[in-house]
């Protein structure tokens, strides 16, 4: 039986960081739930994306998640498969694509680790920096499988950078605290994943393995720290 694209991605970040111990495509939703969910979120979320979202909702300390894609985004994945190759036809797609796994299992890792505030701004802008920087990661290692050599040169580095943070518009959200949380993430994700560049594989695996053990305040401090040095 073939793979989906979303349990490779998901078994790519469980063999990275920790088994979550559930199968995270039970998670996805339709649109009309989403349109429940939506509603339930808030009036801040009516400016997130309509193509992709993750929700989150504790009851009797149990975590509930739910995953959504549009169908205009499904639909380009299958017409430009990611696994094919990568392009500008696909790379928005798959970023917001590998973003909401990425939020949905490391909210049920932070869950099982004890962090049980989901609705707090910390929590939201742990996960935001995270799956930016995990997006990051698994973009270089779609680009390198289709290079001869698996080496990944500075202009397909600029290339991902532009789609992931250079393309984003935070300034665009009416909401300052969504405004606020989508320019601190994007900032110290561009800084982390410049350092993460200049590391070997086996190094850089161990950095971003003790990153995802520390909380939103610690990874901040530890980006500004690295920026500090590199000065």
């Amino acid at each position: 039986m073939n793979e989906t694209l979303f349990s490779q991605i998901q078994k790519l970040f469980e063999r990275t960081y920790a088994q979550v111990g559930i199968n995270l495509e039970d998670c996805l939703i339709d649109r009309r739930r989403c349109a429940q969910l939506s509603i339930l979120a808030g009036r801040s979320a009516r400016e997130l994306s309509e193509l992709a979202r993750t929700f989150l909702r504790r009851a009797d300390d149990r975590l509930y998640v739910g995953i959504y894609y549009s169908r205009w985004l499904i639909d380009q994945l299958e017409r430009h498969d990611p696994r094919v190759g990568l392009s500008d036809q696909n790379i928005r797609s798959l970023i917001m694509f590998v973003e909401e796994i990425n939020h949905a299992l490391h909210a049920a890792l932070q869950f099982k680790n004890g962090r049980r505030e989901i609705t707090s701004e910390d929590f939201a802008r742990n996960l935001e920096l995270q799956a930016q920087v995990d997006t990051y990661l698994v973009l270089i290692l779609f680009v390198a499988f289709f290079r001869k050599t698996q080496r990944v040169s500075r202009t397909d580095r600029r290339w991902l950078r532009f789609h992931l943070f250079s393309r984003q518009c935070p300034q665009a959200f009416c909401d300052s605290n969504l405004r606020g949380r989508y320019l601190e993430t994007t900032e110290l994700a561009s800084s982390y994943t410049q350092y993460l560049d200049t590391l070997n594989g086996l190094r850089r695996l161990d950095e971003i393995r003790r990153f995802r053990s520390l909380d939103y305040d610690a990874k901040k401090q530890r980006v500004l720290a690295l920026a500090d040095r590199a000065i």
